[in-house]
């Protein structure tokens, strides 16, 4: 309900004043009807002020209605992100997992097995077992003298040790590759220079004498591969003594049939 104004008193004012008997001085009502008209122009712009003011809040409303609206669907829409990307975490962790256990072995290696190896590297300085790969390394000072490939003494009772594992019957799904590396030194003599040209020649010798030896010991050829690297698969800088002895060695990986390595036919069907 509109409120009324101020004016509609000085109107009646003017309507006394054209009463007989009434007098009111003419100066006095100029007056009077100037305010009026200032104040029904004063009334007319509160008005219009008040409509602008309730068009203002319909309009307000309208923006919070829409915008209640929009954040309840990005809410929506937010939860199911969120609950989208739980889900690629899930699917990410087990791809990962079957990639571990592909790629690494760690949990296709026969608890048995394991337990065995993690001994014989208690038993053997010279032998270190990693038990979450399934990798075995041999220090090839143990194994070989400088610039040689001839199994040092003592070193056929180690690998012969190993072979009973791999011979086990909880191992006889396991294959076994056999790795070869060395530090960054060109080889120093002669004579071996010339049987073994560089450090390819010498890795991959020495991984074969160690294959040879596990294979004179039983263990089948068709469970075995052998790699030579040199010196490129380093992990240590070759900055002093003691890190070149740490790049020099001979690693032994056992893993499921099932674990992909290349020349492997029955470990890749889908490339074979």
């Amino acid at each position: 309900m509109k409120a009324a104004c101020p004016s509609v008193t000085l109107f009646a004012l003017g309507l006394l004043s054209a009463l007989p008997g009434c007098f009111v001085p003419r100066a006095h009502l100029s007056a009077c009807q100037s305010q009026n008209r200032i104040l029904t122009e004063q009334c007319r712009a509160q008005l219009a002020e008040i409509e602008n003011l309730k068009i203002h809040s319909r309009n307000t409303a309208d923006q919070l209605r829409n915008t209640e609206e929009e954040l309840s669907l990005l809410q929506e829409e937010t939860g199911l992100d969120r609950s989208q990307l739980v889900k690629y975490q899930q699917e990410r962790a087990e791809l990962h997992k079957q990639l571990y256990e592909l790629v690494d072995g760690h949990v296709r290696i026969p608890p048995e097995v394991s337990r065995r190896l993690a001994e014989l590297s208690e038993q053997y300085p010279s032998l270190d077992f990693d038990p979450r790969t399934g990798v075995s390394k041999l220090d090839t000072d143990v194994l070989f003298d400088s610039g040689s490939a001839e199994l040092k003494l003592g070193a056929e009772r180690m690998l012969a040790e190993l072979c009973r594992v791999f011979n086990s019957p909880e191992a006889s799904d396991l294959k076994v590759l056999v790795a070869g590396h060395t530090d960054d030194r060109r080889i120093a003599k002669r004579p071996a220079r010339e049987k073994y040209p560089n450090n390819f020649h010498l890795s991959s010798a020495r991984a074969l004498a160690v294959a040879d030896s596990l294979r004179r010991q039983g263990f089948p050829e068709h469970r075995m591969g052998v790699a030579g690297f040199g010196p490129y698969q380093p992990v240590a800088p070759n900055a002093s003594p003691m890190d070149r002895q740490k790049n020099r060695r001979v690693e032994i990986f056992v893993m499921n049939r099932t674990v992909p390595v290349i020349g492997w036919a029955d470990s890749m069907p889908s490339v074979y």
